[in-house]
């Protein structure tokens, strides 16, 4: 099949950089993780604060645009309208931007910031941790993926362009040689954020296999869920957005939706609602100083590597494949409808979600008395969480079961974005794009999976961590070009 690609630059170039890091990863993994550990050093310490100042730009931006005259530009024809409804389309952009992360962090993380607050504040440590867990998985991360849905979206629907990112670019640089480095780029970004999170979760749904049958299941056992995951999402793209991924996204939404209302109403629902809305006012309140890391704000260099440096490194990885896929979706809707759906509604989500989770579990330590670090290991802290509810065995069984299906839901769409790629920017890719880059993407996630066991005290976190930082960054120059591009051919529009 891959000779049949031969003449296909974009596809050579970007499937030799990706073969050619998990072939380094498979023989010598210890070498290639310190390399990737120095060069991530050297990242994050002269260009982390840029990540920042990048999220809350993107941020201020796209609000901008929403409520000015520009929002009412539509994607397509003025008398075209949103091909999907608001619910398949929710389903579908917040499946494929964040899934599977929500089960990951929903305790662990609310928790960690609760017992090790990132700075001193006057609001309550469980306030605290709740408002920067929000900072973290709000605005910022979907304003990323905002920048590129508008920008392609645009591009696709109202100058007719073939799907890719150099499209966004190509009245201004024309040539052809950087269209294709552009989006190999675009493409080698995608798959290393689309493969940090299969490795991510299915380190969580093995660390939930071990917690119910108290087993030791290894490196082997992740090996063979990211091959399950990788054949599932395969099946979908195959089917398409219709048949396969939209169904599947739905399915997601309604089973989470079902699990969150589950500890809502067996917790406490008054405790819950109060630390929620205080939560979201000061993050409303703070949201700038701390993009800024400003003063006060500022939890420090470790910290700010450790979580968010890593978090926007993360977003900006999934950016070009989660934008480029709203984009599809978005046919018929306006800037406006597109922008402040994108930014709001997931965003309002997810922050219900930490808080019936995080409050929760703030409970549950409080009738402990002590805490052991109980929720510490991020793998298997949603299981231990569930322990302390009726019908745990149920709940954990049902979260491995939404922890697979996101993640089918996350890879499906990607693959379908790097199939449209680089078959030449079709909206309906050819098949055999769509299984060739099914089993590319397992074969680096297994390469991560072995990176992730490089050392006995690291673990596949880490290794992602350390990744994205590195990889995340042309993207982060590029987003800026790319922007004011836009902005430049909507002043000629005028």
């Amino acid at each position: 099949m891959i000779a049949k690609f031969r003449k296909n630059p974009l596809l050579s170039i970007s499937l030799s950089v990706l073969l050619l890091f998990t072939m380094v990863v498979i023989l010598d993994t210890a070498a290639t993780y310190t390399i990737i550990e120095k060069i991530s050093i050297w990242v994050r310490n002269h260009f982390g604060f840029f990540y920042l100042y990048l999220g809350l730009a993107c941020v201020l931006l796209l609000l901008g645009i929403a409520f000015s005259p520009l929002g009412k530009r539509r994607l397509g024809k003025n008398e075209d309208r949103p091909e999907h409804s608001l619910w398949a389309w929710i389903a579908m952009l917040y499946s494929a931007g964040m899934g599977a992360g929500i089960l990951l962090r929903a305790v662990q993380e609310p928790v960690f910031m609760q017992q090790n607050p990132p700075y001193n504040s006057h609001h309550t440590p469980e306030v605290l941790a709740l408002e920067f867990t929000f900072y973290q998985w709000g605005f910022t991360a979907w304003a990323f993926y905002g920048i590129f849905a508008m920008v392609v979206g645009y591009a696709l629907f109202v100058q007719n362009k073939k799907v890719s990112v150099s499209a966004t670019i190509s009245s201004i640089i024309p040539n052809k040689h950087v269209h294709t480095g552009i989006d190999s780029t675009t493409i080698i970004t995608t798959v290393f954020g689309l493969i940090a999170a299969v490795g991510l979760g299915t380190a969580q749904i093995n660390g939930g296999l071990n917690h119910i049958f108290e087993g030791a299941f290894g490196v082997t056992t992740t090996i063979l869920l990211a091959v399950l995951i990788s054949s599932l999402a395969f099946i979908s793209v195959w089917k398409g957005v219709n048949k396969g991924i939209k169904l599947i996204s739905k399915f997601n939404i309604l089973i989470t939706l079902l699990l969150l209302l589950f500890v809502f109403i067996t917790s406490d629902i008054g405790g819950i609602l109060n630390t929620f809305v205080k939560a979201l006012f000061a993050y409303l309140v703070d949201f700038i100083p701390m993009s800024l890391a400003y003063g006060s704000y500022n939890p420090g260099i470790t910290f700010l590597t450790d979580w968010t440096f890593y978090y926007w490194a993360f977003w900006l990885a999934w950016a070009p494949f989660t934008g480029i896929f709203i984009a599809r979706i978005s046919r018929g809707r306006t800037l406006r409808q597109l922008l402040l759906g994108v930014l709001l509604i997931p965003s309002l989500g997810t922050f219900f979600w930490f808080s019936v989770f995080g409050n929760s579990a703030f409970v549950i330590i409080e009738n402990w008395g002590s805490y052991q670090n109980e929720f510490g290991n991020v793998f298997s802290s949603i299981f231990v969480f569930f322990e302390n509810y009726p019908f745990a065995t149920f709940l954990n069984f049902v979260t491995l079961f939404l922890l697979i299906s996101f993640l089918v839901t996350s890879v499906d769409s990607a693959v379908f974005v790097l199939s449209m790629f680089t078959d030449r920017g079709k909206k309906i890719p050819h098949k055999k794009h769509r299984l060739l880059w099914s089993v590319v993407v397992l074969l680096a996630t297994i390469a991560l999976t072995l990176l992730g066991n490089a050392r006995s005290n690291v673990n596949v976190l880490e290794a992602v961590q350390i990744l994205l930082i590195i990889t995340s960054l042309p993207f982060a120059f590029f987003m800026v070009v790319m922007t004011l591009i836009f902005f430049w051919e909507l002043k000629k529009k005028k």
